[in-house]
């Protein structure tokens, strides 16, 4: 049976990571390797790690972020197949079985990913699931607009970063983003369309890294003008193809400011909804507008087309 390693990076939450770490056993029946990433912990991260048995605990004295961090996880991780896990997610029980499974049927896809069950900030899940449309085949197009792959719903082949290389480090926070955007130049893209995960989903007052809208939007867009418009399939490409991707991935991040702006708003975060709006109008002006004209546009990148669902007939009860 195909090995597959669970990568778990994190930092100061130890009472989160114990959760992961059993959801991990669950989801594979055998061959599973763990490896713990503990980005340079402060707390009883490092000892609670080495009261666990059957995990590859790794430590750094210097935080890392989150894509130096599984780069090491990588490197000391020996599966076939690798899946990242944050520390405050839970995989669900035979998940990871049922996505190698279909990636052992289709050789040539380069990853696989599913559905995430939407979670609170106390990781108790949601009725709502994401995504609701699943593209599959070749989707290094539409990857290039928007992100619609949980990172911890996708598998995919150790094989295949010889190839592609590893995580960017220089871009934390959008760094798995950047990876299936690489990988789905290169090869056909599988999904699982069930849920695989609860997703706890940060809010503006969470300080998780994807709560930090701004900053994740310029890097985005850093990262769409440097880095993917000068990968080799972008750029012999034809000049309509070009700027209607643009165009999108634009789009795109207007909502997504838009949207944080109006969540911040919600829970009385005033300030950070006025700088969310500024960045919009500043950075996507066109895009802000016609976005604020139709307000049906008013969707988070990472929340959009949700569809609700009954979480307690695929979980059966989910606890801390």
């Amino acid at each position: 049976m195909p090995s597959v390693s669970v990568i778990i990076t994190t930092h100061d939450r130890p009472h989160l990571l114990v959760r992961a770490i059993a959801s991990a056993r669950v989801a594979r029946r055998r061959g599973l390797e763990i490896v713990v990433v503990d980005d340079a912990s402060r707390d009883e991260t490092e000892q609670v790690c080495r009261s666990l048995e059957n995990i590859v605990y790794v430590r750094t004295e210097r935080n890392q972020g989150v894509a130096g961090a599984r780069n090491l996880g990588i490197l000391r991780s020996s599966g076939d197949y690798l899946n990242f896990l944050d520390d405050d997610d839970v995989r669900l029980p035979g998940s990871l079985d049922a996505q190698i499974d279909a990636l052992d049927v289709e050789p040539e896809a380069g990853f696989i990913y599913g559905q995430a069950i939407l979670g609170k900030q106390d990781g108790s899940p949601t009725d709502q699931l994401y995504p609701s449309h699943l593209p599959r085949g070749d989707v290094f197009w539409e990857l290039l607009t928007h992100n619609f792959v949980p990172a911890g719903t996708a598998v995919f082949r150790r094989s295949c970063l010889y190839r592609i290389g590893l995580l960017d480090d220089a871009v934390s926070g959008v760094d798995d983003w950047d990876l299936w955007i690489r990988l789905a130049e290169m090869y056909p893209v599988l999904a699982l369309e069930q849920p695989v995960m609860v997703w706890r989903q940060a809010t503006p007052d969470s300080g998780q890294g994807s709560s930090r809208a701004r900053e994740m939007v310029r890097l985005s867009a850093t990262q769409f003008r440097e880095r993917w418009q000068e990968l080799p399939r972008f750029a012999a490409s034809s000049v309509t193809q070009r700027r209607e991707t643009l165009r999108r991935f634009s789009s795109a991040m207007a909502r997504h400011l838009l949207w944080e702006a109006w969540r911040a708003v919600r829970i009385g975060q005033i300030r950070t909804a006025q700088r969310n709006l500024l960045a919009a109008l500043r950075q996507y002006p066109t895009e802000t507008a016609g976005a604020m004209v139709g307000r049906a546009g008013l969707r988070p990148v990472s929340a959009n087309n949700r569809r609700s669902i009954r979480a307690e007939h695929i979980l059966g009860k989910v606890s801390d």
